[in-house]
């Protein structure tokens, strides 16, 4: 049987080195060996993380060229269909699929907590009129630290689900009161008879009624979207909650920077992207002009492609699926006829194809907010409330995880040499 080790021949000293080969990788301090002088070893030069893991974990499974995604174990197509938001959140801070009472006493304590301080309530009322929903959302996550000084405690494992059942019950809160603010409407409070996502919908818009009665449809598209969103291994906001979480803070000041990570264009922000390339397109038969300009190197395609999928995005499939329920509900988004023959012509031009670009998870989901009446400035914080699961298992797993350390990634100084200070009076 073959060895499990990696040899490396030094070139400039002839020196052969043996690497153990474990779960398919190498220890980057295993180069250390390899001397560059008589203190420093060989380092790994990664921008990125192209190549590079910073951790071991057993929540989430990609295969990027077969275009798989599972939550523990289980394929995101059959969780889609058969499972909740809230039975997949179980799933995810688990391990295993709950038993009914299980996820009755999850959803119970998850409820409990929706509600939130009234000073919060004017924290939000303190943003300008025009704020940004997402700043607005990182600040008050970040400011539940010091509503919960108890939450320091994160060695203490049952403390640590108390915080959990509070930032996945207070999230759509903070969410929808920050989406009402922007518009100026008074705040709706959590009902506690609604289902975790119908419960969102009545505090985004609710107005006069006396009792909000979520249309069933959108009710279960979103679920279906907050259970694609929930985790997705070792991204931009999730490499963030895992280095912040590093140093040991609490939880919500490592969500409130997961939360900053997502705000970015390049991450939570590329489902808007699509949208205002959709509508830079403008019509259907303007899509091949558009085609030609980004071949040409002049144009950007939103919505394909993917750092991890070089095939088709398995939550794109169902998205697709489920942007035809909610228009028949909402009515059809007039950029659709737009995306679907970008969607067409792409997946059918060898350009494209040679370079593994296929529709990823933003493509339609901004499609979906927008027909379901939510501005664009929304769609991160939409994403922020399921990934927020993810976010805080992962948490979890590196706290509990002996090999963790405190994130503090190498450098290549390529500066000036030592040189001596000038005094003000010699500079020229």
């Amino acid at each position: 049987m073959a060895a499990e080790t990696l040899t490396i021949v030094d070139n400039r000293t002839g020196k052969q080195y043996e690497i153990p080969i474990k779960n398919g990788a190498i220890k980057a301090t295993d180069l250390f060996q390899i001397k560059i002088s008589e203190d420093e070893g060989i380092v790994s030069y990664d921008p990125g993380f192209m190549n590079t893991a910073s951790c071991q974990s057993k929540i989430t499974y990609i295969d990027g060229d077969k275009g798989i995604l599972r939550y523990r174990g289980y394929p995101i197509e059959q969780i889609a269909e058969k499972s909740t938001f809230l039975e997949t959140a179980y799933l995810i801070l688990n391990g295993e699929l709950p038993t009914q009472t299980q996820l009755d006493d999850f959803a119970h304590h998850v409820t409990f907590h929706s509600i939130i301080h009234e000073n919060i309530k004017k924290l939000i009322d303190g943003f300008h009129h025009d704020a940004h929903p997402m700043g607005m959302l990182v600040s008050t996550v970040g400011a539940l630290s010091t509503f919960y000084p108890n939450a320091k405690r994160i060695f203490d494992a049952q403390n640590r689900r108390e915080q959990t059942y509070r930032l996945v019950g207070k999230m759509p809160t903070l969410a929808a009161f920050a989406y009402r603010h922007s518009l100026g409407l008074p705040f709706s409070y959590p009902d506690n008879d609604l289902s975790y996502t119908g419960n969102f919908l009545n505090m985004l818009f609710k107005m006069t009624e006396l009792k909000y009665k979520p249309n069933p449809v959108l009710e279960r598209a979103l679920d279906i979207l907050f259970i694609l969103h929930a985790d997705h291994e070792q991204n931009c906001s999730t490499n963030a909650m895992r280095g912040i979480g590093s140093s040991q803070p609490d939880p919500y000041s490592s969500v409130a920077g997961a939360a900053a990570a997502l705000y970015g264009p390049l991450h939570g922000g590329a489902n808007e992207a699509v949208l205002r390339m959709l509508m830079e397109i403008g019509s259907k038969d303007k899509v091949p002009e558009f085609i030609q300009k980004v071949k040409g190197g002049s144009g950007r395609l939103m919505g394909f492609g993917h750092r991890v999928y070089k095939n088709y995005d398995p939550r794109a499939r169902i998205i697709k699926n489920i942007a035809d329920q909610v228009f028949e509900v909402m009515g059809k988004n007039p950029l659709l006829e737009i995306a679907l023959e970008l969607e067409r012509i792409a997946l059918s031009d060898d350009y494209f194809i040679k370079r593994k670009l296929y529709p990823n998870v933003d493509f339609y989901s901004g499609l979906i907010y927008q027909s379901m009446g939510l501005p664009m400035d929304m769609f991160p914080v939409l994403f922020a409330i399921p990934r927020t699961v993810g976010w805080v298992a992962q948490w979890e797993e590196m706290l509990t995880d002996p090999e963790q350390k405190l994130a503090r990634p190498k450098q290549i100084y390529l500066g000036a040499p030592t040189r001596d200070f000038v005094e003000m009076s010699k500079r020229k």
